[in-house]
């Protein structure tokens, strides 16, 4: 993320009826959102099935691309939660195939333990 996403701290849960609708060609049968978060643009989802990463592009933002990581494929996770003068909490997602993880940052006001916790029914 860039120095203007942390800045901003624009991390927040979003309602899940929305995102159903804006990804609904992309969900399969019996795939259900149950949680989505909203990094500026750019959208973290979690279904019964899978994490989708949401990156939307460009000025307008039309241009998407879409990362779906089914939840077998995450061999472990990390969260570091906010502190006194580090106002954001972090999520790092390792998948399997890949030394790099996954990083997001959220801001104080989003509940990291949640995100967490959501992450880890589907992982463990």
């Amino acid at each position: 993320m860039g120095f203007l996403d942390g800045f901003m701290g624009n991390a927040s849960e979003i309602n899940i009826n929305e995102v159903k609708k804006e990804f609904e060609k992309v969900l399969t049968s019996g795939e259900t959102v149950d949680k989505a978060y909203k990094l500026i643009r750019d959208m973290f989802i979690f279904t019964n099935k899978r994490l989708l990463l949401v990156d939307k592009q460009g000025l307008t933002g039309k241009k998407i691309e879409l990362h779906s990581i089914p939840y077998k494929n995450i061999t472990h996770f990390s969260i570091e939660t906010a502190g006194n003068f580090d106002l954001d909490a972090e999520l790092k997602i390792w998948i399997s195939g890949s030394s790099t993880p996954i990083q997001k940052q959220f801001n104080k006001s989003l509940n990291i333990y949640e995100l967490q916790s959501v992450l880890a029914e589907y992982v463990l």
